[in-house]
């Protein structure tokens, strides 16, 4: 098939949207398949068999991530053209106008695109707006994944909000309307869990009939132990998007504040960097924890999974996700890990077995949970053992390039695709 993804921040850096764009996008192409990309700002670094086409735009979050591009190589007086000035100053106070902006712009190069391209498919990931339920509108078939529904990210936002402004914030900043409107005219919705599914069933009141369960995939041959690498005796682990309140970073740095006087431990913090954080530095200077809390700023791969394999343990604070690939890398190089029993990664950790489950939102859980880990090695072994070997089983990425293929011939006729992927090509590897 010939298929083309929808991404308004395509990098991985931008969170697990990210991971599942560059990890799946390869394998459809491993499979023989030509696959090509719409995406915004930060763009992605994909596979060589993917073609990128990437949007240029004027919001806000292009000048923050490309500020030297955006200031000194463009034409003067683009600035100020109506839809340029709108997008930038509208970008900054709302993620809707962000979403809607980039789905306008992706539509437009569509279009383009479909002079020379005839895609059997258009693949959105999480956009979900305007620009995309046009593409549709106008005749191409349309699958979206969701991975969460924003509209549970607010309200997690606004339980742990401690102001009427930062709610008020919260509650401009979020899309109210305009994901549901485009998801109920999707042909068919992909999940990446049995938990999503019934969040996005019941936040956008979607037919049950017309949504599939696919689960991410973990690359196992980068997300592995490293031979030689030896578990740093006091070293906790955090990855993850700490301004995310879904995340749940609040909980975890009081269960740190908890435990101070008990264990030697020291964290690493693999998040943004630190200057560029809100709460979680405010947390740690609040704890009294400076000394004993490192904020890594972005780091690659390779990088991150020393990480894992230096860690005695990774701890997950979540209070709501839909899949959670930090918890689920961690197990893959064999790592220890604690996370929050919540629905997503109850699918992915079989509790005392391949991890440890507490209760969400709850530091005193999570600091007995850390507590009753850190003196028992053999526990940590078991667990660390059982997560690789969960991981193995269960999540792979050609499995789910497999399992969304088969969502795609759902919906395109075999007479109406371009070519299909020689048999070979779409066996396991």
């Amino acid at each position: 098939m010939k298929i083309c993804f929808l991404m308004y921040q395509g990098n991985m850096y931008s969170g697990g949207q990210g991971v599942y764009l560059f990890y799946l996008t390869r394998e459809l192409a491993r499979m023989g398949h030509e696959v090509h990309v719409i995406a915004g700002p930060p763009y992605p670094e994909l596979d060589e068999a993917v073609t990128t086409h990437n949007i240029t735009d004027y919001s806000y979050w292009t000048y923050h991530h490309y500020k030297k591009d955006f200031v000194f190589n463009r034409p003067p007086l683009s600035y100020f053209h109506p839809v340029n000035l709108y997008d930038f100053i509208s970008t900054r106070i709302a993620l809707s106008s962000l979403l809607a902006n980039f789905s306008v712009r992706a539509y437009f190069k569509l279009r383009e695109l479909a002079a020379t391209h005839r895609f059997d498919i258009v693949h959105d990931n999480q956009t979900l707006s305007y620009g995309v339920w046009a593409a549709h509108a106008t005749g191409f078939p349309l699958v979206a994944t969701i991975h969460h529904p924003l509209s549970y990210d607010l309200k997690n936002q606004l339980r742990q909000a401690k102001s009427t402004y930062e709610k008020a914030r919260r509650i401009l900043w979020s899309p109210w309307i305009m994901q549901e409107v485009t998801a109920k005219r999707a042909d068919r919705i992909i999940v990446v869990s049995e938990t999503s599914r019934i969040d996005v069933e019941d936040a956008f009141d979607l037919d049950p009939a017309r949504v599939r369960t696919v689960y991410n995939g973990i690359d196992t041959d980068t997300f592995k132990p490293m031979p030689g690498v030896e578990r740093q005796p006091n070293k906790l682990l955090y990855v993850g998007n700490s301004e995310d309140r879904n995340k749940g970073a609040r909980y975890f740095l009081k269960a740190l504040d908890l435990l101070k006087d008990e264990l030697d431990f020291q964290v690493t913090f693999v998040d943004n960097f630190k200057h560029n954080l809100k709460l979680a530095p405010k947390l740690v200077d609040e704890y009294g924890l400076n000394s004993r809390v490192t904020f890594t700023g972005r780091v690659p791969r390779e990088e991150l999974v020393y990480h894992y394999n230096s860690a005695k343990m990774q701890v997950t604070s979540s209070v709501h996700e839909g899949f959670g690939l930090p918890l689920a890398e961690a197990m893959a190089c064999g790592t220890p890990v604690v996370g929050t029993d919540i629905g997503a990664y109850r699918e992915i950790v079989d509790h005392g077995v391949s991890g440890w489950l507490v209760p969400p939102s709850s530091p005193e859980a999570l600091a007995d949970a850390i507590r009753m880990m850190w003196g028992n090695a053999e526990l940590r072994a078991k667990l660390g053992e059982g997560g690789r070997k969960r991981i193995l089983e269960k999540f792979n990425w050609r499995k789910a390039a497999e399992e969304t293929l088969a969502v795609y011939e759902e919906i395109v006729p075999l007479k109406r695709r371009t070519f299909q992927a020689p048999a070979l090509a779409r066996a396991d590897t």
